[in-house]
């Protein structure tokens, strides 16, 4: 547990009370009524504590007190990412989307962002932020939403959020969870957008596993699966390239079925 002095307390609660999880060293001054010097002095030591964490030079996020606060502290991170990130372009993606868009049964402790200039993560955010370089012609799909505290962040929408967990499952859990996720929300796709993001997206693999994966599920309609068999080429691409390549069941998608339909199925009935 950490415990607060009486100065420490007094800045962390009107902090709390006027909802800035974030704030710089002249907030925190005009709360306490100190000089700069001695408000850097404090702010110093209670990042020290673990208490706070410093965001870039003068800027500071409160660590929630209670990591299962799961909306709150998700939140938190989110504006965090927005804070730190070097382009307007960035947008919450990957591992992070799918927490927002309600396509995972687990509580998310790293935030991805997807950003157009490669970055290094801040010393007190490592372990806790994870930029990924996309290139700005892949960035397209993003919307603008409210999170914790009002503030708004950038985050890819439902569908560019599904294809973005096929292009880099590495991201995403895997394509297990991948899957697992479109089923979780299968009644708010848009499935002909899907599609588009798709044939946007100009890979075969990812045409590939999202077709097989909806056959599985059997979603999206005969339409749809007959746009994305345009991606099925002579190649034999990975379903999950994050495990061995062996192969488990057979299809049509010319695909090597590293996972079986049998997994994919008895993961999301449980």
């Amino acid at each position: 547990m950490r415990t607060l002095g009486n100065v420490s307390a007094k800045l962390i609660g009107r902090l709390y009370d006027e909802d800035k999880n974030i704030f710089d060293i002249e907030t925190a001054s005009s709360i306490l009524g100190k000089k700069y010097n001695e408000t850097t002095d404090l702010l110093s030591k209670l990042v020290k504590r673990k208490v706070l964490t410093r965001l870039r030079a003068g800027k500071f996020l409160i660590i929630p007190a209670e990591m299962g606060s799961a909306g709150n502290y998700i939140g938190n991170w989110y504006v965090a990412a927005r804070e730190v990130v070097n382009s307007s372009g960035y947008y919450i993606a990957f591992y992070s989307a799918m927490h927002y868009w309600g396509m995972l049964t687990q509580p998310a402790v790293r935030i991805f962002v997807a950003t157009p200039k490669r970055q290094v993560v801040p010393t007190g955010l490592k372990g806790r932020l994870v930029f990924v370089f996309t290139k700005g012609k892949y960035i397209w799909g993003v919307e603008e939403v409210r999170v914790s505290g009002g503030e708004k962040v950038r985050i890819s929408d439902r569908e560019k959020t599904v294809l973005d967990s096929l292009v880099h499952p590495e991201y995403c859990g895997g394509i297990t969870e991948a899957a697992k996720g479109i089923w979780m929300i299968k009644d708010k796709l848009d499935f002909d957008k899907l599609t588009g993001y798709a044939e946007r997206r100009e890979s075969n693999v990812v045409r590939k596993r999202l077709g097989y994966i909806l056959e599985t599920l059997e979603l999206g309609g005969e339409a749809v699966l007959t746009k994305l068999r345009k991606g099925v080429k002579d190649k034999y691409d990975l379903f999950d390239p994050s495990l061995s390549a062996s192969r488990v069941d057979k299809n049509n998608w010319r695909l090597t079925d590293n996972v079986g339909r049998k997994t994919i199925l008895s993961l999301i009935r449980n």
